[in-house]
This record gives C-alpha cells, sequence and structure tokens, in this order.
C-alpha cells in the first residue's frame, strides 16, 4: 500500500465514516492495484493512440468504491458545493461523489440532450469544433463546483466546462480525474483551477 495522496503529491483527505464524521486514519489508495486495473489499449481509436482502459478498474467493485472515495475526498477538499461531471464517464464517477458529499449533480452534456433552457460553449477540437451544453435550471449561480472526469488528456473539454460554469455565474472550486496524461499538458489549459488526478501517466 502506498503512503496516501493524489499523482500531483497532495495528501487525500480523511474519509467520513457512516455517521458523517471523519476517521483517524486517511483514506490510502493502492495505486499499484488501481494502476493495474486500468488497461493501455494501443492504436485504439485510431492509429499512434495509447488508449487507457477503466473498464477493469469498474468490473471491480472494491477499487471501484475506493476511487469514488478519493475523487470524492478531492471534491471535499476544495469546498465543493455541486458536483459536475462529463459526459460520458464523468457521470460514472461524478454521481458516487455528489452522494458521498450529500451534493447536487448536474451533467454536463453534449449537444441535443438536455431538454430545458441551457447554455452552451464551443470549443476547438484536434479536427473540428466541440461543444458542451448545462442546464441553466438548476442553476449553478453562486455555487462551489467541482468538475469530475475520468482523464485529462489536452484539456480541451475541461476547460470548456470551465468557462461554461463560470458564464453561469458558478465558481469552479477544482477538477478531480482518476488520469492524468501528463505529457498532453492539460493542467496548463486549466490554468489558475486547481487540479487533482489519482493517477498520472
Amino acid at each position: 500500500m502506498l503512503a496516501p495522496g493524489f499523482a500531483d503529491g497532495r495528501p487525500l483527505a480523511r474519509r467520513l465514516d457512516a455517521a458523517g464524521r471523519r476517521p483517524e486514519h486517511p483514506a490510502v489508495i493502492d495505486e499499484a492495484r488501481l494502476r493495474g486495473l486500468i488497461r493501455s489499449i494501443p492504436d485504439f481509436p485510431s492509429p499512434g493512440v495509447l488508449f487507457r482502459d477503466i473498464t477493469p478498474l469498474l468490473h471491480d467493485p472494491t477499487a471501484l468504491r475506493d476511487t469514488n472515495d478519493a475523487l470524492a475526498d478531492a471534491a471535499r477538499d476544495c469546498g465543493a458545493t455541486v458536483v459536475a461531471g462529463i459526459e460520458a464517464r464523468g457521470f460514472i464517477f461524478g454521481v458516487p461523489v455528489a452522494e458521498r458529499l450529500g451534493a447536487p449533480f448536474v451533467p454536463v452534456r453534449k449537444p441535443g440532450k438536455l431538454p430545458g433552457e441551457r447554455a452552451s460553449v464551443f470549443y476547438e477540437l484536434e479536427y473540428g469544433e466541440g461543444s458542451l451544453e448545462l442546464h441553466r435550471d438548476p442553476s449553478v449561480a453562486g455555487r462551489r463546483v467541482v468538475i469530475v472526469d475520468d482523464l485529462l488528456a489536452t484539456g480541451g473539454t475541461a476547460a470548456a466546462a470551465v468557462r461554461l460554469i463560470e458564464e453561469l455565474g458558478g465558481t469552479v472550486a477544482g477538477c478531480a480525474f482518476v488520469i492524468e496524461l501528463t505529457a498532453l499538458g492539460g493542467r496548463a489549459r486549466l490554468g489558475a483551477t486547481p487540479v487533482r488526478a489519482l493517477l498520472a501517466y
């Protein structure tokens, strides 16, 4: 078992027990075990790309619980009062984090998925342009929001989510990811936004 901490070196916050109190001992993440549950798939979805597949991690109930606990620690540390998950794998982790915090969850979605009044933001992709949307009601205005997703790569999607939340009057308290691909520089695109990642590659 490794000492408790995130890929950026900051310690994990202590978990809450069933009564909502912090236990005496901080949470410990078995980083080697987590890494062993993430498959590296070469040339997917295109030649030259090494895809980090979290499917085996999702298949392991204990590892999944520990991952969600650690992401919730990160969200709690930054004082988040709302959890935003980016479509689609951000939903997998964002909802359990919101449940652990007793906080609302808001889905940041691709175009055409939200039925109510919504705001949109456009951002550049390697080839073309992408867009994200967020409902105006329920509102994130005046709330501290943590953005949760499985992966931080180039940072374009996460940076777009930050802009979207800020345009709707929310404050982005931080971003929490399961994996960070450090060579792609995504953290730099998020500027002063605090970033936590459980694993760095």
